[in-house]
């Protein structure tokens, strides 16, 4: 999960579910122009924020026909066409939200806008955070079953994509294929008083080289890509609903940063802060995801944490007092002291 800086386009952050805040941020007059020319429940009568990420925002409108749709600004980084083209692309595999527009130039209302159909659930953190013993299995069931699902979405070459035909030709991010140089660039730019220390830094460093060859390996395989990244995978941007035999994923959030390269990146992400897990999540996971079709070779785990180690380093780039520079900083030294 790299997060908005110079790589938010290859591994970006995700909206964070779709959780109600307080406020208003909709101006009257963009409220009007969307009942009158998009939305088909009538006009708008009630809208509420939903936590957003780190380049968009995202409003709960409620129309008085009773329908309930989720407007999505982009105020940093318009993936406006992007993100509704890959939403559209996996939506016969993958529950997605459906995209009733994407006003990818801002030709409606001046500014870039997706509007999706706002689909009911639970954040998939919350559930996490609240897991009985018994849920382990079964989440890791549902979870494995989408994820399979994106990763079987298949492009010619991997890359990242640059505009709504979702040709993988869009620049590449500053050493996005050598992972060692990568990892010691972020570093340099880390803030000194991050909690890791100069020998830290080294290690992760020497761990990224060792790790490099596997990286390459599982890039290179053509039974793990090029195929579809989500790139934030992990519960934050999953919807889950209660069914009759645990929970099932009824939506995945947060596409705007979706890339076409190897399927472990997601894994990773999904597995990368394995203490949050429910119990039996992480056994269950890998059987689950074979059986869904997902392809994991023998070094799958090792190598799934390897291609993880781009987006940690990453997040070593945030100040130090942002929570998730400090989360990431904690996992580098734990990361760091397994290897030694």
């Amino acid at each position: 999960m790299f997060c908005g800086c110079r790589l938010g386009a290859m591994w970006g952050m995700g909206q964070g579910g779709q959780v109600p805040t307080s406020g208003t941020t909709v101006q009257p007059e963009i409220l009007d122009l969307l009942s009158d020319r998009v939305l088909d429940g009538g006009p708008v009568v009630g809208e509420r924020p939903l936590s957003g990420g780190f380049s968009t925002d995202n409003v709960l409108l409620r129309t008085a026909g009773g329908e309930a749709y989720v407007l999505r600004r982009y105020q940093r980084r318009n993936t406006c066409a992007v993100e509704a083209a890959v939403m559209r692309r996996v939506s016969p595999h993958v529950p997605v939200p459906e995209v009733v527009l994407a006003d990818e130039d801002g030709s409606l209302v001046g500014e870039p806008l997706l509007i999706t159909r706002f689909v009911p659930g639970v954040s998939g953190a919350a559930v996490f955070a609240g897991a009985a013993l018994e849920d382990g299995p079964p989440l890791a069931e549902s979870i494995a079953t989408v994820l399979a699902a994106i990763g079987s979405v298949t492009f010619p070459a991997a890359g990242f994509f640059s505009g709504p035909e979702l040709r993988t030709d869009a620049p590449r991010p500053k050493f996005c294929e050598d992972l060692p140089a990568f990892v010691e660039d972020c570093l340099a730019q880390a803030p000194p008083d991050l909690g890791l220390s100069r020998e830290d830094r080294a290690a992760l460093v020497g761990l990224a080289r060792e790790w490099a060859p596997l990286v390459a390996q599982v890039r290179a395989d053509p039974a793990l890509g090029p195929r579809l990244v989500h790139s934030d995978f992990n519960p934050k941007n999953l919807l889950l609903r209660p069914s009759g035999d645990g929970w099932r994923v009824s939506a995945v959030l947060d596409w705007e940063y979706a890339f076409a390269d190897c399927a472990l990146f997601d894994v990773g992400n999904l597995l990368r802060f394995g203490d949050e897990l429910p119990p039996g999540f992480i056994e269950r996971f890998p059987s689950a995801y074979r059986e869904a079709g997902g392809v994991l070779p023998s070094q799958w785990r090792q190598a799934s944490r390897a291609l993880d180690l781009f987006a940690i380093a990453d997040l070593l780039t945030r100040p130090a007092d942002h929570p998730l520079a400090v989360k990431a900083a904690h996992l580098a030294h734990s990361i760091v002291a397994a290897g030694r």
